[in-house]
């Protein structure tokens, strides 16, 4: 199995383990979900050290660690909860069967992994793709991340191919709008990535 599909792995085997945690809270379940969380935590435990892992790979795993340590948060508080009982009025507030509202929605954003924010952060200027080889390659490696991230094909993409791409689009824009560079970013548009370029005088 490739890292990617271990990862992807992952991320289904988070998603189960949500719902298995909600069957478990809300008394459709008598035990915890013991075996969904020992594969969740093996397979974070292969890829802690980063080092079979590619830039895109490492920022999805990143993504995807920080995911079920906030869960996992959530779900310890339920289980001491439930098995000792209301012990302060804030517990009763809390309940078994769901979170505190603000807590509720920093789950939810951290599922939707609360991309657009991050990806639309990166942004170079390129005026030539050989003087500013280091701007193109962390252009291409925030396009990679934000494919993973947004579980777009295209992770596998090679760098000499994009700056090829980058250099004819900083070539044709400068001589069609005389400027000096191009800028680049890369962004989140109706849920796509998309690199866009525009004129930098």
């Amino acid at each position: 199995m490739t890292v990617d599909e271990e990862l992807s792995q992952l991320e289904e085997s988070i998603r189960r383990l949500k719902i298995e945690y909600d069957v478990y809270f809300g008394g459709g379940a008598k035990k915890p979900p013991a075996d969904t969380v020992w594969r969740v935590e093996q397979i974070l435990k292969k890829y802690s050290d980063g080092h079979k892992m590619n830039f895109a790979q490492r920022f999805r795993y990143s993504t995807l660690q920080q995911k079920y340590a906030l869960f996992n948060g959530l779900w310890q508080q339920k289980l001491k909860i439930k098995e000792e009982g209301y012990r302060r009025p804030q517990d009763a507030k809390l309940g078994i069967a769901g979170m505190r509202v603000e807590e509720h929605e920093e789950a939810a954003e951290a599922l939707a992994g609360k991309g657009e924010e991050e990806v639309k952060a990166f942004k170079t200027a390129v005026s030539d793709v050989n003087e500013g080889h280091a701007d193109v390659e962390r252009l291409f490696n925030a396009m990679m991340a934000a494919k993973s991230k947004a579980g777009e094909a295209g992770g596998n993409a090679s760098f000499d191919s994009f700056k090829q791409f980058v250099a004819k689009k900083t070539e044709q824009i400068r001589k069609d709008y005389g400027c000096h560079a191009v800028e680049y970013s890369v962004e989140m548009e109706n849920g796509a990535v998309r690199l866009k370029a525009k004129a930098k005088i």
